[in-house]
């Protein structure tokens, strides 16, 4: 089935700005401390490993949603090459996997605030529901909207970024770089890992990559940006973190609020606590963005309910889809809020979804993208990477496997549901049933790819 609809309205630097809120989240506040806990000053050589396992995996989402715009993102892909079951636990895995990742954003965004605004810790529940508010707002306006709201927000955080490291280069001292390897190369290794976490995301604009005007040009200049901003803003911030802090890198509980107390005394909090607001908003408002198409795709698709399926369409506002993940996503942070505000599980089922789904989509890039190009190539790199990933994940897999089991079951259901059609509609009422009930037969379609490219891609998946 094909939606009609309008062209989008993303241009290079709205997609750039949501693309660089969707990687350049969380991992500014901590991580920097945290590698160079674990491996010292050769933090900075993990910075820079990790910066160069993310260009095959960056550049194979650029490659699929350049080429095949579609609001299902990486199940549409998953869909042509691994089949319709793979696909909805595909979806299923970011709809409701990667939504746990809510709760953090929220619960950190808090306690970042409660901490550098002297507010008492009863607050924090108030502030983590207060967070959830002005994302979904905004993308209730459309992605074009939030898409300017991003650009703005990234803006802000770069430009704090900017500051911080040049307020601290001065402060930079030698002597904190050596010894350069105190706990050997395996401390680099533990800090790669660290890292690894702070370069995912790059999936998210596969969702909306059929909002842009146009998705050839666009999403790869978009693309190779964010991957340079992104790299330079954590590699900085490591040389600065470890050449201002030295030993005492990682001793804080919050790195970034030490580094900037140690080189603006005055105004370095207060920055801090921007870049908390800022990084909790924007990540928020791009992941909402590729939430709401997933879900309308899903339920146009029949693996939700169908009432959900307006807006899946190029320029539409997917308005009941954003409604349900905002339940989800209150649903989430209640639970977390009930339980003490241990975000460990959440993590855990965050980041067991978010490896399943770089698996899955590499495996089918590799089937669906056209042999031998770069994008191809790219494709099979990260899929080796993304399945040595999926093999360390182990036990935290388990919530990846329910929801992949929950797919399953609705295989099952829907074809016993054709089969008993089918076995009371004789004759011509049987082709008036399947009419009825396109769901497990349909794939949605945007309406900026042409048909050219759609019958290329369906010679793909056949071969």
């Amino acid at each position: 089935m094909t939606h009609s609809g309008t062209r989008g309205g993303l241009g290079v630097v709205q997609g750039t700005a949501l693309y660089i809120a969707s990687v350049l989240g969380t991992g500014l506040l901590v991580l920097p401390g945290l590698a160079a806990d674990v491996a010292g000053p050769a933090s900075i050589v993990s910075v820079l490993a990790v910066i160069v396992l993310a260009v095959p995996l960056a550049g194979t989402f650029a490659a699929l949603a350049a080429r095949y715009p579609d609001p299902g993102g990486v199940a549409s892909y998953v869909r042509r090459a691994l089949g319709r079951t793979a696909a909805r636990a595909t979806g299923y895995w970011f709809y409701f996997g990667v939504a746990a990742g809510f709760p953090v954003l929220a619960v950190l965004g808090a306690e970042y605030l409660t901490a550098i605004l002297h507010i008492d810790r009863v607050a924090v529940p108030i502030l983590v529901f207060a967070i959830l508010i002005p994302p979904f707002a905004v993308n209730m306006l459309g992605v074009r909207v939030a898409g300017w709201v991003q650009f703005v927000l990234t803006g802000l955080l770069v430009g704090i970024v900017v500051f911080v490291v040049a307020t601290a280069f001065p402060a930079v001292e030698a002597s904190s770089f050596t010894p350069f390897l105190p706990h050997g190369w395996a401390g680099v290794g533990t800090a790669i890992s660290l890292f690894v976490w702070a370069f995912a995301g790059w999936e998210v604009g596969t969702h909306i990559s059929g909002e842009f005007r146009d998705p050839r040009r666009s999403i790869p200049i978009a693309t190779a940006i964010a991957l340079v901003v992104t790299g330079l803003a954590y590699l900085l911030l490591q040389v600065v973190t470890v050449g201002v802090l030295g030993e005492d890198a990682g001793a804080g509980a919050v790195p970034l609020l030490s580094l900037a107390e140690a080189v603006a005394p005055g105004f370095g909090p207060t920055a801090v606590g921007a870049v908390a607001a800022i990084v909790v908003l924007g990540v928020m408002n791009a992941y909402l963005a590729a939430f709401g198409k997933l879900g309308a795709s899903l339920a146009s698709s029949g693996d939700l309910p169908r009432v959900l399926a307006p807006g899946a369409e190029s320029g539409g506002v997917p308005r009941r889809a954003l409604l349900l993940t905002f339940v989800i996503a209150m649903v989430y942070c209640t639970i977390a809020l009930a339980t003490g505000g241990d975000l460990q599980t959440f993590i855990l089922i965050h980041t067991s979804n978010m490896v399943s789904i770089y698996a899955a989509g590499m495996i089918a890039a590799t089937l669906i993208l056209p042999r031998f190009t770069a994008g191809w190539f790219m494709a099979v790199v990260a899929a080796v990477l993304s399945v040595g990933l999926l093999l360390l994940a182990g036990a935290n897999l388990l919530p990846a496997a329910a929801l992949a089991l929950a797919a399953i079951l609705v295989t099952v259901w829907k074809r016993l549901r054709r089969s008993s059609r089918h076995a009371d509609a004789p004759g011509d009422e049987i082709a008036a049933a399947e009419a009825a009930d396109p769901g497990s037969i349909v794939e949605v379609k945007t309406t900026t790819v042409p048909a050219e490219r759609r019958s290329a891609l369906d010679s793909s998946a056949q071969s």
